[in-house]
């Protein structure tokens, strides 16, 4: 129980930091398993689960914004959702599921280390539709095998090729986390028919942490000291997992 409270709290905080930028937070979610020793028989559809009550939060929250562009969320999703269903199907061995996510943690990692440079503002061109049909059904596919929802792969890739601008991101990265796992959980309760006991704790507590974060998202982002400091967990836990 002890171990259960303290997720929670690890889960809160998550929450908060990554719904303010329109991602539910399954890499932090997967980090703080990770640190605590997890089997990934959990950690998959934990994270999973909380990444569709945040991420409902969050999505709901940026649509009322208007924050939420369908032009550029449908063709990344129409590949995606299909393929994560099958990720989360599928049961990795673990050897083989966690320096995936390892290495899944240090790219959230790097993602949020780099998110408070200023970007030099470029135009905004749309995704030719093969390139957001590829690049939306490796994305799903990953999400589903590994739990997290693929914001951390898609918004640097909408920022770093000029797709969209940073509020779009936000917006559509919310909503292609929901779709994701949407999709990968009912693929994994296909499959193991099973989830954690301790979800009727940590739920609750991450669907206020979502709250609290996507209401802050549409003024401001969280501060770069706490992103830095979440950077620094992340790649903790995602050497944990690569090394261990």
């Amino acid at each position: 129980m002890s171990e259960a409270v303290i997720l929670a709290a690890m889960f809160l905080v998550a929450a908060i930091l990554y719904s303010s930028v329109g991602h539910a937070g399954a890499s932090g979610y997967l980090a703080a398993m990770a640190l605590m020793g997890i089997s990934p028989e959990v950690m998959k559809p934990a994270a999973l689960v909380l990444n569709v009550v945040v991420g409902t939060i969050a999505t709901a929250r940026f649509y009322r914004a208007g924050l939420i562009s369908w032009s550029v969320l449908w063709p990344f999703v129409v590949t995606s959702i299909p393929l994560a269903f099958v990720g989360g199907a599928i049961q990795l061995p673990t050897d083989v599921y966690k320096p995936i996510v390892g290495v899944a943690l240090l790219v959230a990692a790097a993602r949020l280390a780099v998110s408070t440079y200023r970007r030099i503002a470029r135009p905004v061109r749309r995704a030719p539709l093969w390139a957001a049909a590829l690049a939306g059904g490796i994305i799903g596919l990953l999400s589903g095998l590994t739990g997290v929802g693929g914001g951390i792969f898609l918004s640097p890739l909408l920022l770093l090729l000029a797709w969209a601008d940073t509020r779009e991101t936000a917006g559509v990265s919310a909503g292609f986390v929901l779709a994701n796992s949407v999709s990968g959980l009912a693929g994994n309760l296909a499959s193991v028919q099973h989830l954690p006991a301790e979800i009727a704790l940590w739920a609750p507590v991450a669907a206020v942490g979502g709250i609290i974060g996507a209401e802050l998202g549409s003024r401001r982002l969280a501060p770069a000291t706490l992103r830095y400091l979440l950077a620094v967990v992340l790649v903790v836990a995602g050497g944990k997992m690569i090394f261990e």
